[in-house]
């Protein structure tokens, strides 16, 4: 039963973490470089929308879930036969850790001035927010994608480790 939830942990923070990855990846490359075709008002009237609609449970399930159910796998494989699955693990934590750096130091706050600018000047608005975000965005988007890869191969290892004569 311990194996069958340890499994279950790994498997459910692969999937949170592939979400958010997949969140920071599609605005790398499809919403951001769409948005900035757009004029000034359509960009900055479309992301403080953005801003406002991704704090939902969804959003909340797989970012947050990322960080829980990673730490939750790590607990689970501190111990015997999971150790080997354990570096994969931790290394994936640590590459979330710079995307929740990054999002609370930098994105947050751009997020926030932007829709604290009011409606005067968006074209100074959009200059202070958007070079810097997407480059930032990008940086989340590679870390979450290869802390993603770290899960999965987390998965290869652990399952790998659980089939019977493996190794022997």
């Amino acid at each position: 039963m311990f194996e069958l939830f340890r499994s279950a942990a790994l498997i459910a923070s692969t999937l949170a973490m592939g979400l958010t990855a997949g969140l920071f990846a599609a605005f790398a490359y499809a919403v951001m470089p769409g948005l900035g075709r757009g004029g000034d008002r359509t960009f900055v009237e479309a992301m403080r929308q953005i801003n406002v609609a991704i704090l939902n449970g969804w959003f909340a399930l797989a970012f947050g879930g990322a960080l829980v159910l990673t730490l939750l796998a790590a607990a689970l494989h501190l111990r015997g036969d999971g150790r080997g699955v354990l570096p994969w693990i931790v290394a994936a934590l640590l590459l979330y850790g710079l995307v929740l750096a990054v999002t609370f130091a930098v994105s947050v706050p751009l997020n926030d001035r932007l829709a604290a600018a009011g409606t005067g000047d968006l074209a100074a608005a959009r200059e202070q927010f958007e070079a810097a975000w997407v480059r930032w965005n990008v940086v989340r988007a590679a870390a979450s994608t290869a802390a993603f890869g770290c899960l999965a191969w987390a998965l290869v290892v652990h399952g790998a480790s659980a089939a019977p004569g493996v190794g022997a």
